[in-house]
C-alpha cells in the first residue's frame, strides 16, 4: 500500500470562495444578493485570518483555539470554521428584550448573572414548564438544564455545569428564544414552516403587478370604447336605419369621442386592431371624422357604417341591452382577475393567526375562496379561488407523516428526507422520559444539535457527539434507559429504512441521514453501524473501524450471491478482517481492489468506491435493521434501475458528465444489491424487463447501458461479468471512462474502468 503524502488544508479553497463572494457583492443586480455575498466575504476573511495567525486549525474537531468541543463553531461552506462561536455575536432580540425589561447593562455578562438570580431562575423555570421556547443553538439548552437539575435536587450536577459555563457566560447566548409551543401528532413532520411560507409570500406581495397583456388591454380599454362609439351611432337609428337622425349635441359628443380615442391610442399601445380601417371600430371612427368634416358623410362611407353597426349589434346586441350587458360583464370579470400580489397579501393576513415556527395541520383552512370582507378590502371579486401557484406554496407547510409528504412530492430526495429526520429522532430520544419538561428539553436540544453544521475533519477525527456537551452529560443520569426508548429508536430506524428503500432506492444514503441513523442505533443498542460517504479530495486512505464492521455485516448477509459475484467480493477474506489488531487491513483490501492507484483525487475515488461496494453503503445495515421496500425487493430494484436510466439520459446535456456517470454507477450498485435479495426467477424476469425498457430508450442510453446489462446478465446465469461484452459498471476511474466514450449506434467493447 502506497504511503500517503502529508495532508493539510491550505488557503487556496478559502481564497477562491472569498474571491467569488467579493465578485458577487460588487456586481450582482439584486441588493439582497449583494448583501448576502458581503456577509460571506466577511466570513471567509475571518477564515483566512485565523489560518494565517494560527487561531484556526482546519481539519481538527476543535478548530478554534480556546473554544472547547461543546461550543458550536460558526461554520461556512466546506466545513471551514470562521473562528467565531455560533452562539456568540451581537445580542439576540430576546436577549435585548430581557435586558430592557429588567434594566440590565446591555451585555451578556449581566444577562448571565441575572439568570442566576431568583427572578431569572423563575423566568427560565416558567419557560421550561410551558415549552414555549426554541433552541437556535445547542448552547441555549444549558441554563434550562441547570434549572431542571436544581428542581430535580441534583445541585452537584447543576454546579458542575455552571462551572463549565461560567467562562463563556459573557460571550455566548445560553438562553432559549421564546416561541409558541409546537405539538406535532406522533410520527408527523413538516418540511416548510409557516414562517418559510410567509417569507415566500412576502416576496410575491412585493412584486409589482404584471404588465397588462394585449388581451387585458382589449377587454379593459378598447371593448368599452367600441361600445361607446357604437352607442353614439345607435342614437342616429330610426326605423332600423343608421344615420337617419341626429339629436342636439350629437356632433359635439362625437368630437369628444374622437378626442378620447386619440388619448387612449397614445396611452395604450399593446393592441393594434383598432387602427385597422377595415375593422368595425375603425369604420365607426372614420365615419364620425367624415361626418364632422366640411364635406360631410359620403354615400360610400355611410354604406360601410351601416354594415359595421349591423354586424356589431347582431354579434353582441344593442349597447345597454341585457344580452350586451351580460357579455361585457363576463369579459370584464375575465379582464380583472386579482393579481398574485393581491392574493399573497390576503394569504399573509390569514397566516398571521398561525405559529410561525410550526407547520399547518389543515392548509385548506387557509385556502378557502375570498370572503366578502376580503373582497371589499382588496377590491377583488367575491368567492375568487386562490391561484394554484400560491396554493402550492401554502400546502408545502402541511403537517403529515413522512410517507404522505413523499407522496405529495414534498420530499423529493433522500437529502430532503434527512433534513426532517431530527424531528422524528428527537421524539424517539425523549420517548422514555416521563417528566414533560425534560422530555421537551431533550427533544428540542436534539433538533438543535442535529442542525449543527459538520466540520471538515482529517485524521479519522469524529464530529463532536451530543454526550460530550456538559449539559447533556449532567442530565443523562436522569434519563430513563428502559425498553421504551430503545424500542422507539429501533422502530424509527426500520421506518426510515423502509422509506429510503421504497422511495429512493437509486440514491445512496446522505451523510446527514447516516448521522441520525447512527445516533438511533446507539440509542437502540444495535450493533449495526452506518457509514458516511467520504470526500475524495481530502481522503487519507484510512477507514475507521465501523467500515470494517459494515463490510462484515454485508458479507454475512449476501454470502455468495449475485452482488458478491458481480463485484468479485471474497466474502471469506472480508469476514477474516480484524479491525482490532489490523485496522489497516480493510484499507489495504480496498486499495488492492482499486488496483493500487497513484495518489490523486480520482485514485482516492476508486478506493472509496470499493469501500462502498464492500459495505453496500448502508443497504445491508438497513436490511438487517428490519427495513423492507413496501412493494418488495424486485420493484425497488426496478425503480433503482429507472433512476440509473434517467441519469444516463442526461449525459449529452449536462456539464459535469463524469459526476453523472458516477451517480449512475451508484444507482446501478443499488439495483444489483436489491436484485441480489430476489429469487433467481425474479432476477431473470427483471433482466428481461430491463432489456425491453432498453429497447424503448434513445440510442445513446441503450448503447451506454448495454455493457452493464450484459455483465449483470452473465452473472445471473453463472458466468463472469466480462463475458459476452459485459463489464462491471463502476463510477470512479483514473482513466477516461468507457461510458461517455461509447458513440450512439456504434457500440464497441468497453474498456472497463480501473
Amino acid at each position: 500500500m502506497e504511503h500517503r503524502p502529508p495532508v493539510h488544508v491550505g488557503p487556496a479553497y478559502p481564497a477562491s470562495r472569498l474571491a467569488k463572494a467579493l465578485t458577487t457583492a460588487a456586481s450582482h443586480d439584486d441588493p439582497d444578493v449583494r448583501r448576502a455575498a458581503e456577509r460571506r466575504a466577511t466570513s471567509w476573511l475571518r477564515v483566512l485570518g485565523g489560518m494565517g495567525d494560527g487561531t484556526l486549525t482546519i481539519g481538527s474537531r476543535t478548530p478554534v483555539r480556546d473554544l472547547p468541543p461543546w461550543v458550536t463553531p460558526e461554520v461556512v461552506h466546506g466545513g471551514f470554521a470562521t473562528g467565531a462561536a455560533a452562539a456568540g455575536g451581537p445580542l439576540r432580540p430576546h436577549e435585548i428584550e430581557l435586558i430592557e425589561r429588567h434594566g440590565l447593562r446591555a451585555d451578556r455578562g449581566s444577562l448571565y448573572s441575572h439568570h442566576l438570580t431568583e427572578t431569572g431562575l423563575s423566568h427560565l423555570s416558567a419557560l421550561l414548564d410551558s415549552g414555549g421556547y426554541a433552541l437556535d443553538q445547542p448552547e441555549q439548552a444549558a441554563l434550562l438544564t441547570v434549572v431542571w437539575l436544581l428542581r430535580a435536587g441534583d445541585t452537584a450536577a447543576a454546579l458542575r455545569l455552571l462551572s463549565a459555563l461560567d467562562p463563556f457566560g459573557a460571550s455566548l447566548c445560553l438562553t432559549p428564544r421564546p416561541a409558541p409551543v409546537v405539538d406535532l401528532p406522533e410520527g408527523s413532520v413538516f418540511r416548510w414552516s409557516v414562517a418559510d411560507v410567509r417569507a415566500g409570500l412576502e416576496r410575491v406581495a412585493r412584486e409589482p403587478a404584471p404588465q397588462p397583456t394585449a388581451q387585458r388591454e382589449a377587454l379593459r380599454v378598447w371593448n368599452p370604447f367600441a361600445d361607446r362609439a357604437l352607442a353614439h351611432w345607435w342614437e342616429t337609428v330610426e326605423n332600423g336605419v343608421v344615420d337617419s337622425r341626429r339629436s342636439k349635441g350629437w356632433e359635439a359628443r362625437g368630437a369628444d369621442l374622437l378626442e378620447e380615442y386619440g388619448r387612449l391610442a397614445a396611452e395604450h399601445t399593446l393592441c393594434s386592431k383598432h387602427r385597422d380601417p377595415e375593422e368595425n371600430l375603425g369604420i365607426l371612427l372614420a365615419a364620425l371624422r367624415e361626418t364632422l368634416s366640411e364635406e360631410g358623410l359620403g354615400a360610400r362611407r355611410r354604406g360601410l357604417l351601416r354594415h359595421a353597426v349591423g354586424s356589431m349589434v347582431a354579434k353582441r346586441g344593442v349597447p345597454g341591452s341585457a344580452e350586451h350587458t351580460a357579455l361585457r360583464d363576463a369579459q370584464a370579470a375575465q379582464a380583472a382577475p386579482p393579481t398574485h400580489d393581491a392574493f399573497a397579501t390576503v394569504l399573509l393576513g390569514r397566516l398571521s393567526a398561525f405559529a410561525a415556527n410550526s407547520g399547518l395541520a389543515d392548509p385548506e383552512s387557509v385556502l378557502t375562496p375570498l370572503s366578502p370582507s376580503e373582497a371589499r378590502e382588496f377590491d377583488v371579486p367575491e368567492v375568487t379561488t386562490i391561484p394554484t401557484p400560491l396554493r402550492e406554496r401554502v400546502e408545502r407547510a402541511v403537517i403529515a407523516p413522512l410517507d404522505t409528504l413523499v407522496e405529495r412530492g414534498l420530499i423529493p430526495s433522500a437529502e430532503v428526507l434527512a433534513s426532517l429526520v431530527p424531528t422524528l429522532a428527537a421524539t424517539a430520544e425523549a420517548a422514555a422520559i416521563d417528566d414533560p419538561a425534560l422530555n421537551r428539553l431533550v427533544a428540542a436540544h436534539h433538533r438543535a444539535f442535529a442542525a449543527r453544521r459538520s466540520l471538515l475533519l482529517l485524521n479519522l477525527s469524529s464530529q463532536v457527539r451530543r454526550e460530550e456537551l456538559p449539559w447533556v452529560r449532567e442530565a443523562a443520569p436522569h434519563h430513563a434507559t428502559d425498553d421504551l426508548r430503545r424500542s422507539a429508536a429501533r422502530t424509527l430506524i426500520t421506518r426510515l429504512g423502509e422509506t429510503t428503500l421504497t422511495r429512493f432506492p437509486g440514491t445512496i444514503t446522505p451523510n446527514p441521514l447516516v448521522r441520525e441513523l447512527n445516533g438511533l442505533a446507539g440509542t437502540a443498542g444495535s450493533p449495526v453501524r452506518f457509514v458516511e460517504e467520504l470526500a475524495a479530495d481530502i481522503f487519507m486512505r484510512d477507514f475507521s473501524a465501523k467500515f470494517v464492521r459494515a463490510a462484515k455485516v454485508a458479507a454475512e448477509l449476501l454470502s455468495d450471491g449475485l452482488y458478491t459475484r458481480y463485484y468479485g467480493i471474497d466474502t471469506a477474506r472480508v469476514l477474516a478482517l480484524d479491525e482490532k489488531h489490523d485496522p489497516a487491513g480493510f484499507a489495504a483490501l480496498c486499495v488492492e481492489r482499486a488496483h493500487d492507484p497513484e495518489w490523486s483525487v480520482p485514485g482516492n475515488g476508486t478506493i472509496i468506491e470499493q469501500a462502498q461496494i464492500l459495505t453496500t453503503h448502508n443497504l445491508a445495515a438497513l436490511t438487517l435493521s428490519g427495513a423492507r421496500p413496501a412493494d418488495g425487493w424486485v420493484e425497488a430494484a426496478r425503480r433503482a434501475h429507472l433512476h440509473t436510466v434517467r441519469l444516463v439520459e442526461t449525459l449529452p446535456k449536462v456539464f459535469d458528465v463524469l459526476a453523472h456517470v458516477k451517480n449512475a454507477a451508484f444507482a446501478w450498485r443499488q439495483t444489483v444489491f436489491l436484485l441480489s435479495l430476489c429469487p433467481l426467477e425474479e432476477q431473470r424476469a427483471s433482466l428481461k424487463w430491463m432489456s425491453h425498457l432498453s429497447e424503448r430508450q434513445p440510442a445513446h442510453v441503450r448503447d451506454r447501458l448495454a455493457p452493464a446489462l450484459a455483465g449483470l446478465r452473465a452473472v445471473v446465469e453463472g458466468r463472469p461479468p466480462d463475458s459476452d461484452g459485459g463489464t462491471v459498471f463502476l463510477g470512479w476511474t483514473t482513466r477516461p471512462h468507457w461510458m461517455p466514450a461509447i458513440a450512439p449506434g456504434a457500440l464497441r467493447s468497453p474498456q472497463g474502468p480501473t
